[in-house]
C-alpha cells in the first residue's frame, strides 16, 4: 500500500493470524517494525524484499502474539508505559495463561499519550486507548491509523482478558478514533483495513 509519504506492507503471522506492519518513510527509505507477533522468518524476507533496514520496533500492546519476535530483530521496542511489563512478564503478556510462558528482553523506549515520534521525514502521533489492555496505543500520521486490537473492521478487541475493560475501550473508540476525518484508514491489528467513516455507521455515530 503506496501513500504520499508512507510504504505499509502488511504480514499476516502466526496462529491468532496477527498483523504485522513494515512501515517505510518513501523520502528516506527508513522504516519500522509494528506488532511481530510471530513468524520472525516470513517478516524477515518482507524486509529483505522491500530492501529497508527497521529503525525500530513499536508495539500497539503487549499481549503475546504482538510481541512474541520483539527481540530477534535487536532493535529497540516502543511500547506504552502501562504496558510495558508484559514484555518481561508471561503472566501480563498471557503466554503464561497458554502454557507457553516467554519473556522478552530487549531495549525499550516507553511511550505516552501525545508522544510523537519520527522514521525518517514521516511523524506518528501515539494515541492512548486502553480498553484491550491498560497501555494499548494507536498511531496515527497523515491518513492512516494503525488500530492494535482497539478497533477492528466491524469490531473491537476483547475486553475479557486480565486488565481489559469494555466501558474503557469503548470510551477509547467513541473519543479518540470516531473524532478522526472520515477517510482516515484503519490499519487494525488483525482482519482486513476499514475507514473511520465506516466503522462509524458499524457503531451508529453521526457523521
Amino acid at each position: 500500500m503506496l501513500t504520499m509519504n508512507i510504504t505499509i506492507e502488511k504480514i499476516v503471522v502466526g496462529e491468532f493470524q496477527t498483523n504485522c506492519y513494515v512501515v517505510v518513510c518513501e523520502t528516506t527509505g527508513k522504516g519500522f517494525i509494528i506488532d511481530p507477533g510471530d513468524e520472525y522468518e516470513k517478516i524477515r524476507d518482507v524486509i529483505g524484499r522491500m530492501d529497508v533496514q527497521p529503525s525500530f520496533v513499536v508495539n500497539t500492546h503487549g499481549h503475546m502474539d504482538h510481541i512474541k519476535e520483539d527481540e530477534k530483530f535487536y532493535l529497540p521496542v516502543y511500547i506504552h508505559r502501562q504496558d510495558a511489563e508484559c514484555l518481561g512478564n508471561p503472566d501480563k503478556n498471557l503466554s503464561g495463561l497458554f502454557g507457553i510462558p516467554f519473556v522478552i528482553d530487549v531495549e525499550t523506549v516507553i511511550l505516552e499519550d501525545g508522544d510523537i515520534f519520527k522514521v525518517g521525514a514521516t511523524e506518528f502521533e501515539v494515541l492512548h486507548t486502553p480498553g484491550h489492555s491498560p497501555g494499548s496505543v494507536c498511531l496515527k500520521s497523515g491518513r492512516f491509523v494503525f488500530t492494535g486490537d482497539t478497533l477492528f473492521c466491524g469490531g473491537y478487541g476483547r475486553t475479557d482478558l486480565p486488565g481489559g475493560s469494555e466501558k474503557e475501550l469503548l470510551n477509547s473508540i467513541k473519543n479518540r478514533l470516531m473524532v478522526l476525518p472520515d477517510e482516515t484508514v484503519i490499519c487494525p491489528g488483525h482482519g482486513p483495513s476499514s475507514t473511520i467513516g465506516a466503522e462509524k455507521k458499524v457503531f451508529g455515530v453521526c457523521t
